[in-house]
């Protein structure tokens, strides 16, 4: 019988490699596939290659490279900067992920006559006939879960999706690559960014951004001046370090590019009860016509807070806390959940701290 072919991102690292150990000893015969989406001077995207190469020989799978630098820049790098511009703080994996990695898994997919793809991903996909939909669920290790940055896959996606190593979790990948003596992966866990390798996104800006970084007023919730900053794209909601001193702790309320202002509070100015979010992508639902209730993550980090969300006629949703939320940030993703079941997610287009005149 023939083997059923799997194409699998190849990143170099032990939770790929990991991920076409567990996909061989299912049957399938794996293809490993490794993007080139951007250069950098340390060296890191040829490191990966060179690693995810080496495993490949190790596990005796074919690997491929594909160059889509120019696609990642427009579709990515140059998004992020735009957004970064607007005073808005993105998430560049929640872009990346629809248009680059999983479009570029299953037009090579299609190449290879592969029926599925897969990742490294610590998430979960099911199908559930009760819904008659592909769902995504959180990864069984909720130190590493990743769902939060998938939550804009949609079910054509979903129904070619595997991923392998989503019902483990990170201790064990490790304990198993000891166990076969998986040398030559990449030791680093993945940065933050990955086209930003040092995690300093403000040289990067600065460097993309030069017009930015002009200097502008700090200015309190009753409007008055408190210093000068040394460009908006240097911070972020809620941030407290690399302000100036007044007595007391003082915290990003509002960046607003349009007078280049940034606006800064107390503690309490930084939370908020609602938001809005833009650019919907619903999961395990269909487009909601009434309110529906879950708990909804506002960051990669977050824990997800109960929450009432109701549609709006434009599309966009109402997003309502229980209690207030610290740092609701316009530009990040906003993921509703329902157990551990990714009901859908969008872009959060405003919150609802007070307006400053």
């Amino acid at each position: 019988m023939t083997q059923e072919t799997v194409l699998l991102a190849m990143s170099g690292g032990v939770d790929s490699s990991i991920a076409a150990v567990l996909l061989k000893e299912q049957g399938y015969r794996v293809v490993g596939i490794t993007m080139r989406l951007f250069d950098d001077e340390s060296g890191c995207a040829g490191e990966a290659i060179d690693a995810a190469r080496r495993i490949c020989q190790t596990l005796g799978i074919a690997h491929n490279v594909v160059d889509f630098r120019n696609e990642f820049e427009t579709l990515v790098i140059r998004e992020f900067i735009e957004v970064y511009a607007s005073g808005r703080t993105p998430n560049p994996c929640v872009l990346c992920n629809p248009r680059i990695k999983w479009r570029i898994l299953l037009e090579q997919a299609e190449a290879l006559n592969a029926r599925t793809v897969a990742t490294g991903h610590y998430a979960r996909v099911r199908w559930d006939a009760s819904m008659n939909r592909f769902i995504l669920l959180r990864g069984a290790d909720p130190t590493k879960d990743q769902s939060y940055v998938l939550w804009k896959l949609d079910q054509k996606v979903l129904s070619r999706a595997l991923l392998p190593i989503g019902a483990m979790r990170k201790s064990d990948v490790r304990d198993r690559a000891r166990v076969l003596h998986l040398k030559g992966t990449l030791q680093r866990e993945s940065q933050e960014i990955c086209f930003i390798p040092d995690n300093d996104y403000g040289r990067f800006l600065r460097e993309r951004l030069r017009e930015k970084f002009e200097k502008g007023p700090i200015k309190d919730q009753a409007g008055r001046v408190l210093g000068t900053h040394q460009g908006l794209a240097f911070y972020t909601i809620g941030q407290r370090k690399g302000l100036i001193a007044v007595g007391h702790p003082i915290y990003v309320t509002r960046i607003d590019p349009s007078t280049n202002t940034l606006w800064v509070g107390e503690r309490d100015d930084v939370l908020s009860r609602e938001l809005i979010a833009e650019h919907l992508n619903w999961i395990a639902v269909q487009q909601p016509k009434a309110p529906l209730c879950a708990r909804a993550q506002i960051r990669s980090n977050h824990e997800a807070a109960p929450a009432a969300i109701t549609p709006l006629d434009n599309g966009n949703v109402r997003v309502r806390f229980d209690t207030p939320q610290w740092a609701v940030t316009p530009g990040q993703s906003v993921v509703f959940y329902e157990g551990d079941v990714v009901v859908g997610g969008g872009i959060i287009e405003a919150a609802d701290r007070e307006e400053t005149a």
